[in-house]
């Protein structure tokens, strides 16, 4: 890969996760950043009781996308080779925990509006 260009990260993208899943997964992401906008509007304010949940659903976003990204390369840890695979692994952990932070907050102010809470 000589240049990282849109297309070409679309098309390692979609080899990776396969055409349908991955568009299927960026729909979704969609979604949830536009619900996660609505709430934020709509609540005018942040529930800390809501936010402390979702910073503990982090490690376990951070595991699941780890997870996840390895059954879908067909990968082991064992089979990091260099920083880079590390800098990589990271990078999905923390896209992880913090799609997991912002799925579980809209959830809760979906499920539980600020005039339903205590």
């Amino acid at each position: 890969m000589q240049e990282m260009t849109l297309s070409t990260m679309l098309a390692v993208f979609e080899e990776i996760f396969g055409r349908g899943l991955f568009w299927i997964m960026v729909a979704l992401a969609g979604l949830v950043t536009l619900a996660y906008l609505y709430v934020l509007i709509r609540d005018h304010a942040v529930s800390w009781r809501k936010f402390l949940w979702a910073q503990v659903s982090m490690p376990v976003g951070a595991v699941l996308a780890v997870w996840f990204t390895m059954a879908m390369t067909d990968s082991q840890l064992a089979d990091i080779g260099g920083p880079i695979d590390l800098i990589v692994l990271l990078g999905v952990a923390a896209l992880g925990a913090v799609g997991a932070a912002i799925l579980v907050y809209t959830v809760q102010s979906l499920v539980w509006p600020p005039s339903e809470e205590s």
